[in-house]
């Protein structure tokens, strides 16, 4: 069956929609089951394998996984797992095909279907997308039709398509996310650069504090201004070589004298054209929670972990001891013990080993 006109606004249109909308698929599969009468159409994904595999589950009319209580998300349809992962990808297939070789098996699922108001399904397996299966489903309270075994193969490609698509955006959201929280964590921040030294994209953080410490908005398409004309010399000069053909090895260059920022600069990776990428590292201040997490972490009592930590922010004993309150002496007996239990043979080990240490992110 080849999908009309009507069909393609009416269906596919959502479908793109649907990878990127907030309710994943809403309106394609509201629209699907309107279409065809259904009680339940939904899109069934399985990432992992096993008992403990992620189910996840897009769906229009009756909630079928509601209704199952006490059945596995692939019960909720009236078939079992097993059966699903034997589908052959493309062909849809009609619960009939899964019951009638098993008088008991047959019994067991048309109960199920009776409780669940549901008197036939019809399902096709879409290609596993990146160790996930995908299944499209349709339940309804009276037979199933051809027309209905039509339509799920015709939409069966673009579901996949849509798919692929959705899963990517999905991963590439978890690591844009994870990365987002790492540099933000380690105080670091970027931007990145075109071969002409204008911006392409920037770092909310990194962002902020120009307009703080510049006293201007960094804007895409622009390039940076108020580095000084050495920087903005030599910054021009090294996205020229970072989005070449063959960029050099990763550089460092002072941005700004006073306030400080530093950029590690080094070419992009998996970007849609040739870039620079600059890593600029952000005051990363002392926090109440460092020093919590460097007393759990090594078994400190706070005021040993607080010293450790001003230690590690460059002070010295004297400054240390005068901005905890506390005589020379006895900040310079908290350092030994600190050597001792930390197993550090002294100031710069010691320094060593805080920076080191997941205490000092943010």
């Amino acid at each position: 069956m080849a999908l009309t006109s009507t069909d393609e606004t009416d269906l596919l249109l959502p479908l793109l929609k649907g990878v990127g909308e907030q309710g994943r698929f809403a309106e394609f599969l509201d629209r699907l089951k309107r279409r065809t009468g259904a009680e339940n159409v939904g899109i069934l994904l399985r990432r992992g394998d096993g008992p403990h595999a992620q189910i996840i589950d897009f769906h229009a009319g009756q909630d079928l996984r509601a209704s199952a209580h006490d059945a596995d998300p692939f019960d909720m349809h009236a078939l079992e797992r097993l059966h699903y992962d034997r589908l052959r990808p493309g062909r849809v297939y009609s619960v009939a095909e899964f019951v009638d070789h098993d008088p008991v098996f047959r019994a067991e699922c048309a109960e199920k279907m009776r409780r669940l108001g549901i008197a036939d399904e019809r399902v096709v397996r879409l290609p596993d997308i990146s160790e996930t299966g995908a299944w499209l489903i349709m339940a309804r309270a009276r037979p199933c039709t051809a027309s209905d075994s039509a339509l799920l193969s015709a939409l069966a490609p673009y579901v996949e398509a849509a798919l692929r698509s959705y899963v990517a955006l999905e991963e590439h959201r978890v690591r844009a996310s994870v990365s987002t929280q790492g540099m933000a964590r380690s105080a670091t921040a970027w931007m990145v650069l075109d071969r002409e030294a204008r911006l392409l994209a920037i770092d909310p953080r990194l962002g902020v504090w120009m307009q703080r410490n510049l006293h201007y908005v960094p804007r895409p398409g622009e390039r940076l201004r108020d580095l000084g004309v050495q920087a903005e010399r030599e910054l021009g000069a090294a996205a020229a070589l970072f989005a070449s053909a063959d960029p050099p090895a990763p550089r460092p260059l002072v941005l700004h004298e006073q306030p400080r920022l530093e950029a590690l600069l080094t070419a992009t990776t998996d970007m849609p054209r040739p870039s620079m990428l600059a890593l600029c590292r952000l005051p990363n201040a002392r926090t109440a929670q460092s020093v919590e997490r460097l007393s759990r972490l090594f078994d400190l009592p706070p005021r040993e972990a607080a010293l450790a930590i001003a230690l590690n922010e460059g002070q010295t004993i004297a400054e240390a001891a005068a901005s905890m309150g506390l005589t020379i002496e006895t900040a310079r007996n908290y350092s030994k013990r600190l050597y001792a239990k930390l197993g550090v043979r002294g100031q710069p080990e010691l320094v060593r080993l805080v920076c080191d240490s997941v205490a000092v992110m943010a």
